[in-house]
């Protein structure tokens, strides 16, 4: 019988918060990379509405994305390029801030300009955030010391969970657009 992809690789299973975090970030990651397989700039640049967050390319070459004012539906829905750039800034920020000097802004962090590179890029955040997740136990969890970004004040598993369902989030996001890419009316 084939795996579903959406299923945790088998291996030995570590107990305690440490263990079901990294096999809910194992399991979002699956999802995430099953649609970002075979996605192509054509399917990121498209817009599904008339209306919604996007990518724009500035003088300068470089891919800066829009910020919302609010979170209402009347913004519209957005598009596979600004999901793939929400995912690489929340990432981004919250490996800065945990790990690092914590001065990364969201101004800094511009997209990729490609799908190719969208994968390489995420999929570089995803190895770096896992390799420093792995270098925690539940005491690190349960503490404060890391927690700078998105909240503060609350135990690092929080922000570790926090980051398991944005992944999810987002792939889920980016599988339904791709969806409706695939099924648009053809002119």
């Amino acid at each position: 019988m084939e795996r579903d992809s959406t299923e945790p690789s088998a291996g030995p299973v570590a107990s305690g918060a440490h263990g079901y975090l990294i096999r809910q970030l194992e399991m979002a990651w699956q999802l995430a990379s099953y649609h970002l397989d075979g996605l192509s700039t054509e399917e990121c640049l498209w817009r599904p509405a008339d209306a919604g967050l996007h990518v724009h390319q500035t003088a300068s070459g470089a891919w800066r994305a829009d910020w919302p004012e609010h979170e209402g539906y009347d913004l519209g829905p957005p598009s596979i390029a600004w999901l793939t750039w929400h995912m690489g800034f929340w990432w981004s920020m919250v490996i800065d801030h945990s790990f690092g000097d914590g001065a990364l802004a969201r101004e800094s962090v511009a997209w990729p300009g490609n799908a190719d590179d969208v994968r390489a890029w995420l999929g570089r955040l995803q190895e770096q955030w896992r390799g420093a997740l792995d270098e925690l136990d539940d005491d690190a969890l349960r503490s404060s010391r890391r927690t700078r970004w998105p909240f503060q004040d609350r135990p690092f598993g929080d922000v570790v969970a926090w980051a398991n369902v944005e992944l999810m989030k987002n792939a889920a996001e980016i599988g339904y657009a791709r969806f409706l890419h695939a099924r648009r009316p053809r002119r």
